[in-house]
């Protein structure tokens, strides 16, 4: 598990409460996943990329991975690898969680 230093976790694995992500690197709350709402990170910890795969999203297409929770392996959302569409290319690199995948605390 990644060391948080000063920084404590702001959202966790809804899960088993892995620490996944800090309020600091959330950009936006305006994604939609699988399940509804979603949450795009600048960053994102303990986690576990799956294999990289094509996908044609509302926005255009896109290469991603699939994210897991590194303690329980809960399917957390995706990273986006690569976009092909110049508008869309601030996604590469970034991670869109399930806000129903996620405990946020206060």
């Amino acid at each position: 598990m990644v060391d948080m230093g000063d920084r404590s976790p702001s959202y966790r694995c809804g899960n088993c409460q892995t620490p996944i992500a800090f309020r600091s690197d959330l950009l936006s709350k305006n994604y939609v996943a699988k399940s509804g709402g979603a949450f795009m990170f600048s960053h994102a910890v303990n986690i576990i990329a799956g294999e990289k795969q094509h996908r044609e999203l509302i926005t255009g297409s896109y290469t991603v991975t699939g994210i897991y929770c590194s303690n329980c392996g809960q399917e957390l959302g995706w990273k986006y690898l690569k976009a092909y569409q110049d508008r869309q290319k601030f996604k590469e690199g970034k991670f869109i969680i399930e806000k129903t995948k996620l405990l946020k605390e206060y």
